[in-house]
């Protein structure tokens, strides 16, 4: 492919964290864990959780105002929005939509739709823009990831709750920038869609007829181990065929930025990766796992903290519920 085709800027990224701080000694009385195994075993020293008027929208679209204001571009100026969340605001109409209005440009006809892969989102949802950009259907995007995952946690299972926290980001795109992207993939394993899930909500499980099943699977359920053997099984080559299609060796490699899945997932990530442990970014302790969130969350904290820097090569890659593994390779 030509690489005029897979280029882009980065005009500008925000994010938005809830203001209400949960502390280990609050986590602990929900769960029963001792404060210090939870520092221990997972890694934690705060969560960020929304409140009632801190909704998916409200939150995405504060993190979307940063990113314009970075940018120097009004909301009507954006070619296209595209909502990236793990988890919608409600099943119709999508969040993108919410957030659309929320920006003032509701009446504007700009398009607005939402792109779901779980914790992944955001990089379909950024293979998508650069697509666009490729074809000539935008030069101005805008995504905006949002997620509230602590609206579906289950306490009384402190794996498939301590890892989680609040948050919204966006980063806005534009056509023909400096940046180029070498290499993407993404992959899925079907088999695994069971060690993940969040089964109400959709259209298999109706409230007007069982009300007490819908809500016994209202929470989030996950099989911490089941998730960590699929996903790790399948990385080394996941990743060695993400770089050969780069020709970029792990050596090569100046910055990684991953979804903030859990300690002990990146924990593997930098052990994986020569010199990772400098490398990585992880903001996990005091953030947490944001869903779709997390991969733009750390990327506008690399930024942030001017780890972006022209002329490098940066690794963005994660998994999510699926089980599905993505990954793309940039030069900046």
């Amino acid at each position: 492919m030509n690489s005029r085709l897979r280029s882009f800027g980065i005009a500008g990224s925000g994010t938005y964290l809830p203001r209400h701080q949960v502390t280990i000694d609050a986590l602990a009385e929900l769960t029963g864990v001792t404060p210090e195994s939870i520092r221990k075993a997972y890694g934690i020293t705060k969560r960020h959780w929304a409140d009632a008027q801190e909704t998916s929208s409200a939150m995405g679209a504060y993190a979307a105002q940063e990113a314009l204001e970075q940018a120097g571009w009004r909301a009507e100026d954006l070619d296209v929005l595209i909502g990236a969340c793990g988890v919608m605001e409600q099943p119709i109409p999508g969040t993108s939509v919410l957030i659309q209005r929320r920006l003032g440009i509701g009446d504007s006809g700009i398009p607005a739709f939402d792109i779901n892969a779980t914790c992944l989102s955001f990089m379909v949802a950024f293979d998508r823009v650069l697509a666009g950009f490729a074809l000539g259907e935008w030069r101005r995007a805008l995504i905006v990831c949002a997620d509230i995952a602590s609206a579906a946690l289950d306490f009384s299972k402190p794996e498939a709750s301590l890892l989680f926290g609040d948050g919204a980001a966006a980063i806005a795109l534009e056509a023909d920038g400096p940046h180029r992207r070498l290499a993407y993939r993404f992959a899925t394993f079907g088999n695994g869609a069971d060690a993940c899930r969040l089964e109400a909500g959709g259209t298999r499980l109706r409230p007007h007829e069982d009300l007490e099943g819908f809500l016994a699977h209202s929470r989030f359920a996950m099989d911490g181990r089941a998730v960590f053997r699929a996903s790790g099984q399948r990385f080394p080559e996941f990743l060695a065929r993400l770089l050969a299609d780069s020709g970029i060796d792990t050596e090569a490699l100046d910055l990684v930025i991953p979804h903030q899945a859990s300690g002990a997932a990146l924990e593997h990530l930098k052990r994986s990766i020569p010199g990772g442990h400098v490398k990585t970014i992880d903001i996990y302790a005091d953030i947490g796992n944001q869903i779709a969130t997390s991969l733009p969350f750390a990327l506008h904290h690399a930024r942030q903290q001017g780890r972006i820097k022209s002329g490098e090569t940066t690794l963005m890659i994660g998994s999510s519920a699926g089980i599905s593994l993505g990954g793309a390779v940039i030069r900046w």
